[in-house]
């Protein structure tokens, strides 16, 4: 039915795969004993089956239970019948008898393929699966292979796992064709019908910290720190660095030797705008900072338990500071985790607040 080279054959992947026989083989007893009750008389019972590696064989049992009253001549035997083949059996006991099923040769071939072929694909599926799980919340390279309406699925790793790249995670204004190599953020792994499934991103905001990561070793080296980031894809990214080391500066390693890294950076973003913004144990430096590049006048504190500010702004800077649909604030928001409500210069003076609260500086990428 099977000959040793079949067994040497599961001994080559063992080495070559890393999957043990064991796994093969108990899903090829499995797979034939199926395969033979749909084959056999009824008669046969229950089946065991048994591989004899070094003789290149499979053997097959008829299985039945001693019992004192058979209610199930396929399964059972009676316990009178039994004694006559041994006096020692009692009720509950096994008789294993050895039989050669009919025309067996071909059903077994076939099925040892199929055993070997699923094994395969589900033991690379779960590999894969299990380097994938390790990847959440990293940068992964991948290739486009289709377009399904507005989802986009990706080719992850060696194949064997599948990125979905939903609306929600793609980038307004981003094109995305067929064989394009992309740079993605897995936010989520999970494990599908077809396999393992990889949810990315290419808006998370975590998308821009990695790529930071990659182009600034000071950040990978742990000397720069990212301490907060926000991001409104497509359009403008807000990132908040400071430097555990006072030789190293946090802004010039960002941005590099004549903008280097940052500019890769942008590039990788299709022309997203990105203020670095140097971090603050001072809130209200730190929104002074974070709503670059308009220049700050003052930033005073409105309510410290409901964290609100008021940030003071050059009447000519208003627009700059707020933003376009109220992006610039929006993002100084969500970075500082502060709530703050943006006046002009004059407005500030009308409401009885001058240049005498915290001073804010000028910073801006």
């Amino acid at each position: 039915m099977v000959n040793k080279d079949f067994f040497a054959a599961l001994a080559d992947l063992e080495r070559e795969k890393g999957i043990p026989q064991e796994v093969f083989l108990d899903a090829l007893k499995n797979a034939l004993v199926s395969a033979l009750k749909k084959q056999a008389p009824a008669s046969v019972g229950e089946v065991e089956l048994k591989l004899v590696p070094e003789k290149g064989a499979i053997e097959f049992y008829s299985v039945k239970t001693v019992v004192e009253e058979v209610v199930d001549k396929d399964k059972e035997i009676s316990l009178e019948e039994a004694r006559a083949i041994k006096k020692s059996y009692k009720a509950g006991d096994k008789i294993s008898e050895k039989f050669v099923p009919k025309d067996f040769s071909r059903i077994a071939a076939q099925t040892a393929k199929q055993v070997i072929l699923q094994k395969l694909h589900e033991t690379e599926r779960d590999a894969a699966m299990s380097e994938f799980s390790d990847k959440e919340g990293e940068l992964v390279v991948g290739t486009v292979r289709k377009i399904d309406l507005k989802n986009i699925y990706i080719e992850l790793g060696k194949g064997q796992v599948e990125g979905l790249l939903m609306p929600s995670d793609q980038v307004p204004g981003e094109s995305y064709n067929v064989n394009d190599k992309i740079k993605v953020f897995v936010r989520r792994v999970k494990s599908g019908f077809k396999g393992a499934q990889v949810l990315v991103s290419r808006s998370a905001a975590g998308l821009v910290k990695k790529l930071f990561e990659e182009e600034v070793p000071e950040i990978k080296q742990g000397t720069v720190i990212i301490k907060e980031i926000s991001r409104e894809a497509g359009a403008r990214t807000k990132i908040a660095i400071t430097s555990e080391d006072p030789r190293v500066d946090a802004i010039g390693a960002c941005v590099g030797n004549k903008g280097a890294r940052v500019n890769a950076i942008v590039e990788e973003l299709h022309g997203e705008k990105i203020d670095i913004i140097p971090w603050s144990e001072n809130p209200l430096e730190f929104i002074a900072k974070a709503l670059s590049p308009a220049k700050v006048i003052s930033v005073t504190q409105l309510d410290a338990d409901t964290k609100t500010a008021m940030a003071v702004v050059p009447d000519d800077k208003l627009s700059l500071a707020i933003g376009k649909d109220g992006q610039n604030a929006r993002l100084a928001v969500k970075l500082t985790g502060w709530k703050i409500d943006v006046k002009s210069e004059s407005a500030a003076a009308k409401l009885g607040y001058g240049l005498e609260e915290e001073q804010g500086e000028e910073n801006g990428q």
